[in-house]
């Protein structure tokens, strides 16, 4: 331990089965579980999927709610919790990515009902006990116990048909996770160390996956990946970077994958100067300046790199620097509003760190 000789480790409270061809193995979950009932969860683009999974339960699935909506909004949330109670479900099987396992625990932490959730991207947010939601246009964070899902089915076959836009950005958002977790005031040498093989293993994976998107090895490295970011998402506080895309996806309603790609080489380049050490691990594996070299990878392996690109107005920039000094995250440099409006233009025009 090089810069704490205290810290805390709330361990790793969730159950995780990984592998391939895991997916078998939700009946079982279920049964351990000791629950009897399963409404199984997806967005829209994965209903047949969905139903398929419900099938394959059986008598254990209480139907399909195939509504799940990006950034969680809370009339889905209502919309699903009604049809869980009309169904007599006493479980939920979330089968899909961010927002499939965000409605999961939105319904879980209302009703007190067990999750066995089963991530199709690279997210990372199955691992962790906190929950966004939407409402009014504005995304609202919260953590719980009862957010996190009692069980994560992990499954390689799952994710080879991953496209692959999708899968960059689902990998650099989970990376997110990691780069915040090595500066996060409530770090632990455990997590470092998670985090900093979380983003080797996106390291190895992302170049192969970017051209060679059915490679089984290159999938297995980046779902490891995920899952080790996930685990440091739920061990440690958020900073900048996760306020600004909260504020970008609830206030602009801009992607969330894609959001978090393209502002992550800005945002760990406006931290970089003020923890340079704790930075290290992705200074050693882009073999760069950790914002520069993140931002050098993404454009590499053909991430987006322009807010502009999703829909975002220039003169929207003013407002989400505003946003994002109101009520900051904890954040190892200070966060000035006249900095942040800069570094979204970068971000906006698609230019290299500051």
């Amino acid at each position: 331990m090089s810069d704490q000789a205290a810290f805390v480790f709330k361990g790793i409270p969730a159950r995780v089965v990984f592998g391939s061809g895991t997916l078998v193995q939700a009946g079982d979950e279920l049964d351990r579980l000791n629950r009897k009932k399963a409404l199984v969860l997806s967005t829209p683009e994965q209903a047949d999927a969905a139903e398929a999974l419900a099938a394959q339960l059986g008598p254990r699935a209480a139907g399909v709610f195939a509504g799940a909506r990006m950034h969680t909004p809370l009339a889905v949330t209502e919309a699903a919790i009604e049809r869980f109670g009309a169904a007599g479900a006493d479980c939920i099987v979330a089968l899909g990515g961010g927002s499939t396992i965000g409605l999961g625990k939105a319904i879980a932490t209302r009703t007190g009902a067990d999750q066995i959730a089963i991530p199709t991207t690279y997210a990372g947010s199955e691992m962790t006990d906190i929950l966004g939601e939407t409402a009014e246009g504005q995304k609202v964070t919260r953590r719980d116990p009862s957010i996190l899902p009692e069980t994560v089915i992990y499954d390689v076959d799952l994710t080879l048909s991953l496209p692959v836009p999708l899968s960059i950005c689902s990998a650099l958002n989970a990376i997110a996770h990691a780069a915040e977790a090595l500066y996060a005031p409530d770090r632990n040498p455990v997590v470092s160390l998670l985090a900093a093989d979380a983003v080797r293993a996106f390291h190895r994976a992302l170049p192969v996956l970017s051209h060679d998107p059915a490679n089984a090895g290159a999938r297995s490295d980046a779902l490891y990946g995920a899952w080790l970011c996930g685990i440091a998402l739920g061990q440690t506080s958020m900073g900048l970077h996760h306020k600004l895309c909260h504020i970008l996806g609830g206030s602009f309603d801009l992607p969330h994958a894609e959001t978090h790609s393209i502002l992550l080489p800005h945002t760990v380049g406006y931290n970089a100067p003020a923890v340079p050490e704790m930075l290290r691990p992705l200074a050693e594996v882009f073999d760069a300046q950790p914002g520069k070299g993140l931002w050098q990878f993404a454009r590499d392996i053909g991430a987006p790199l322009k807010l502009a690109d999703l829909g975002m107005a220039e003169d929207d920039l003013d407002r989400a620097a505003d946003l994002a000094v109101a009520n900051p995250y904890a954040n190892p440099r200070p966060i000035e509003r006249d900095a942040i409006r800069k570094m979204l233009q970068n971000a906006w025009e698609g230019a290299p760190p500051a």
